[in-house]
């Protein structure tokens, strides 16, 4: 986030959630103050944080989301695949990209993955290598489940 919000041509937002809130666009300019200054724990509530996201999508057709997590879902799972069909929609593009364990695999809730994959919502298994690959795709409009990228994996 810090690296993207660096750069003027792209505007950048990031939001931590678990059953809370917390917008910490704020803080893009330091991300060694991100990182470790930022405490989460406890619940996840996905849906909250996708309406939030909403209020800040000002040209949808020209914004990308994208979702870090296991989706594991401790909120209502059908109000957060409501506000991801309605965010797509929207021409949003959202990316999902699942948590990894210490040893780079997804671990992830894969009933959720494969639902968003039938509303052609990515999920993807990256490292942070691979994600200038995957954004470069996303920003110019590639198909990203043919990206070429070793190790990356589409969960569809």
């Amino acid at each position: 986030g810090s690296i993207l919000a660096s750069l003027p041509s792209i505007k950048t937002r990031l939001v931590a959630f678990d059953t809370n809130i917390l917008d910490l666009t704020d803080q893009l300019e330091d991300p060694v103050d991100l990182l470790f200054g930022t405490q989460l724990g406890g619940g996840t509530d996905i849906g909250q944080a996708l309406q939030y996201a909403r209020q800040h999508f000002s040209q949808p057709s020209d914004t990308i989301l994208f979702l870090l997590s296991d989706l594991f879902e401790g909120g209502s799972t059908l109000r957060m695949l409501q506000h991801m069909a309605e965010i797509k929609a929207s021409g949003v593009k959202i990316i999902t990209l699942l948590a990894l364990n210490d040893k780079g695999a997804p671990s992830y809730d894969q009933t959720i993955a494969a639902q968003l994959a039938q509303m052609d919502i990515p999920a993807f298994a990256c490292t942070p290598d691979q994600f200038p690959e995957l954004l470069t795709g996303a920003i110019e409009g590639r198909d990203l489940r043919r990206l070429n990228v070793k190790g990356l994996r589409v969960k569809n």
